[in-house]
């Protein structure tokens, strides 16, 4: 029977997880090598100028608004106070262990029990290595956990004569870059964020982007994006894997409509951002932002561009470095006392054993997880966040929904031919449509909405019929879910109170 369950890392995965299965009675251990819950949200990984893509109401979890006194666009300093608070409010601040990193965790095949050994900080620099036992392992590390920096030529060089090289997640504090020329490489938001809040600190903003994407405004004319993109109607506008219901018509019949809305929204951010202008088209049709991580503009980019207080060099990357400056492969040498790199994550999972990552992942280290949760044969494990998406705390939430039933026997599992053959199927379907470009088959987005249905209906706890109509026309926001807690402790003769007093 499993009644302890161990979870690793603090982030929004994490901590809803932690909160909903404690509330089924199990008892749950967190692992967070940080000092501070959050995740990517962490004191120690946020850059300058971090803030949400969505907006606040749509990046709430279900059960606890965000304060109503925080910004359309909160800080990153205010989503971690506000992972903080939801710590307290629902007493899982207790089962957190802060500081403490994984180094192993090893199946006991006997005892049918993870055994996780962590290395926890002291004061004063000293570590003290603790091991706990677990019936059940649930991995919420995040597909954001171990930042990637290319291998630049001549680096050793470049910094030994004091220049320095980061992840965007590793530079966290502007004033660094002070009268120092600053040279970022990638055009997602963290390096557009970075560079953006740099004009008027570092000596010279250069950003070497290798390919560039579209740029999705938070106000598209009057309209705030949530109200054109955060609908089940906007993300209707792109083929999911399976096509049912209204998408039928919108990739069918209504297809040149499709077009249509897609065609005028492309149009209107062309317009609005000047990216003709400014030299910024990416010379690729707008629905193609399916295909990678959608990004917002990041404040006044593209107007730093414009005035060259931001200086873009397309289609380039570093091909050498010197001290003091980085040769680039359209031919240009430029200065560079520091370089920012947005160039993204490594999605692994160091401590878990060679032979059970060979059955996590494939040759090519793509997650093999059905419903983005569980692993094909691998005993008492999970994972959970693994499923990058706009609304990647619902998705959560709901992913610990689906893990919870699973846990309390109310989920038959399909054979484990069949949830290989899902797995194939859904990998096989990112490849194709994103160009490989799909975080080792952890890229959910656009369609979290569609996701998240599939886990509800496994486990008989969806919306409404009248709220999922709803949807298509108003954002989905967090409340919109906050019942389904309640509903399945229901289900299972369970009384607790689920909710939470807002911060």
């Amino acid at each position: 029977m499993i009644k302890t369950i161990g979870i690793v890392g603090a982030g929004f995965a994490g901590l809803c997880s932690a909160k909903v299965l404690k509330a089924f009675g199990y008892e749950v251990t967190v692992f967070e090598k940080e000092a501070d819950v959050g995740g990517v949200w962490s004191r120690a990984r946020r850059y300058p100028g971090l803030s949400t893509q969505n907006p606040r109401d749509t990046y709430a979890l279900s059960d606890f608004p965000m304060p109503r006194d925080y910004p359309e666009w909160p800080s990153g300093e205010q989503v971690q106070a506000y992972l903080q608070n939801y710590t307290e409010a629902f007493d899982i601040a207790g089962d957190i262990l802060l500081d403490t990193e994984v180094r192993t965790a090893v199946y006991d095949g006997d005892a049918a029990q993870w055994r996780i050994s962590a290395e926890r900080q002291q004061a004063a620099g000293a570590t003290e290595t603790i091991t706990r036992s677990f019936d059940f392992l649930l991995v919420c590390n995040g597909i954001f956990s171990t930042p990637f920096v290319p291998a630049f030529p001549g680096a050793d060089a470049f910094e030994a004569a004091g220049g320095r090289i980061a992840h965007t997640s590793e530079f966290n504090d502007i004033e660094d870059a002070r009268d120092k020329h600053l040279l970022v490489v990638g055009y997602g938001k963290s390096s557009c964020d970075v560079a953006e809040a740099a004009v008027g600190i570092a000596k010279s903003v250069r950003l070497a982007a290798r390919h560039l994407t579209w740029k999705m405004p938070r106000f598209i004319g009057r309209i705030n994006f949530k109200y054109i993109m955060l609908t089940r109607l906007g993300e209707g506008l792109f083929k999911y894997i399976r096509v049912k219901g209204f998408d039928r018509f919108l990739h069918g019949p209504g297809l040149p409509l499709r077009n249509a809305m897609l065609g005028g929204v492309e149009k209107k951010i062309a317009r609005q951002l000047d990216i003709e202008g400014v030299g910024l088209h990416p010379r690729k049709p707008f629905e193609s932002i399916a295909r990678s991580t959608v990004s917002n503009v990041s404040g006044d980019f593209f107007p730093h561009v414009k005035s060259g207080q931001i200086v873009v060099d397309k289609g380039t990357e570093i091909t050498q470095l010197r001290a003091g400056e980085a040769d680039l492969s359209n031919d240009e040498t430029v200065p560079a006392d520091i370089i920012v790199c947005g160039t993204g994550w490594k999605q692994d999972v160091a401590w878990l054993e060679t032979a059970v990552m060979e059955k996590v992942t494939d040759a090519e280290g793509n997650f093999r997880l059905y419903q983005s949760v569980l692993p094909v044969d691998v005993p008492r494990l999970a994972f959970n966040g693994y499923n990058s998406s706009f609304f990647s705390q619902l998705s959560a939430e709901v992913c610990a929904l689906w893990l919870t039933e699973y846990l309390e026997g109310g989920i038959t599992l399909p054979s484990s031919e069949e949830m290989n053959r899902y797995c194939d199927e859904r990998l096989a379907w990112m490849e194709a449509r994103t160009d490989g470009t799909h975080s080792k088959g952890t890229n959910i987005i656009p369609f979290s909405v569609h996701q998240m249905d599939e886990l509800l209906d496994d486990i008989d706890l969806n919306l409404s019929p009248l709220k999922r109509f709803t949807q298509w026309f108003v954002p989905v926001i967090g409340s919109d879910y906050r019942a389904l807690t309640r509903r399945l402790l229901d289900r299972h003769g369970i009384r607790q109170d689920t909710s939470g007093d807002a911060p």
